[in-house]
């Protein structure tokens, strides 16, 4: 059971399932994007960025040798990084709305989370959260495949609680987190 979880929490990384999401909007509606360079910008920003960070923390003095708390942290610094960039490429390219609410409900629900450990002492599951976010997107976007991600969710809730990786509490802070920065985005 262990090496099943291990496999889902690895399938269910926020990168890969922000890829899974941008490909589904892309394939299904392309007009969101405006032009392919805005979804290949979108790739490189939540998807690809993110996650360099794994194979590139050994160069990174503060994180080499501190195992997976080490990629854990250097993840995070990337990921904010990459939403950061996206939001900052979505301005000054002037991509459409649709794309400046995914940038924005990222860089959101990257703040939420840290203000929810730092603030409330409470670890609300980025696991969690980045398999909720796209689920929300693809709903609000009138993609019913974003109900195909609700077992997905379920999965990767399982493989956490079956790892000790989080508590129910924390997985249900993470997945309302990016729900609640949607809604707060698409209302200003």
């Amino acid at each position: 059971m262990k090496n099943l979880s291990q496999i889902i929490r690895i399938v269910t990384v926020a990168p890969v399932i922000a890829f899974l999401m941008l490909l589904i909007l892309f394939l299904q509606n392309a007009a969101l994007f405006g032009s392919p360079v805005h979804f290949l910008l979108a790739i490189l920003f939540l998807t690809i960025f993110p996650l360099l960070a794994y194979p590139l923390q050994p160069f990174f003095k503060k994180y080499k040798g501190k195992g997976r708390e080490g990629q854990r942290a250097l993840a995070i610094n990337f990921a904010v990084a990459g939403y950061i960039g996206g939001c900052l490429s979505a301005i000054f390219w002037d991509a459409p709305k649709s794309v400046r609410i995914i940038y924005l409900t990222y860089l959101l629900s990257g703040v939420l989370i840290l203000l929810s450990t730092k603030l409330l002492h409470f670890k609300a599951s980025g696991h969690a959260c980045g398999v909720a976010g796209p689920c929300a997107f693809l709903l609000y976007f009138g993609e019913p495949l974003g109900f195909f991600g609700i077992p997905i969710l379920a999965l990767a809730w399982l493989s956490s609680l079956s790892m000790k990786r989080h508590t129910a509490a924390q997985l249900l802070g993470g997945t309302l987190i990016p729900i609640i920065a949607l809604g707060i985005v698409i209302s200003i």
